[in-house]
């Protein structure tokens, strides 16, 4: 019994603590709100490589097809083309491929942008010192 009492009284003490003002404090309603963002970020990175890569044979399987077409040693028709929306053949699915890539490059050039801004801030403030 006294075992208890003393492990209720320390419980007591921890939790009725003053908070020091030297320590961080770690507020769960930030971290939850980390735990979403991340998951949300992932997912939407998730979709957008999957559309980019998988959906209706992905970019990749597009770039041969186009580069013939290009080059004029095939038609479109070769590659059973027949007219847009419906008949597509091994071009089906292309403009949401091609949106997946113009958002994820869009991706890249904001976070480049935002790590040489820090990178010249954190070389300012080297320099400063």
């Amino acid at each position: 019994m006294r075992r208890l009492k003393s492990l209720i009284d320390f419980c007591a003490r921890w939790i009725g603590e003053e908070d020091d003002p030297s320590r961080p404090i770690y507020d769960p309603v930030h971290l939850a709100a980390v735990l979403v963002g991340s998951l949300a970020a992932l997912g939407a990175l998730y979709w957008l490589l999957w559309t980019l890569l998988v959906y209706d044979g992905g970019l990749f399987s597009k770039a041969g097809p186009l580069f013939h077409v290009l080059i004029g040693s095939k038609t479109l028709a070769d590659y059973g083309y027949r007219g847009s929306p419906y008949q597509m053949g091994a071009f089906r699915g292309w403009m949401g491929n091609l949106g997946a890539l113009v958002i994820l490059v869009g991706i890249v050039i904001v976070l480049h942008r935002k790590y040489q801004d820090a990178a010249g801030k954190a070389k300012e403030d080297r320099e400063s010192r």
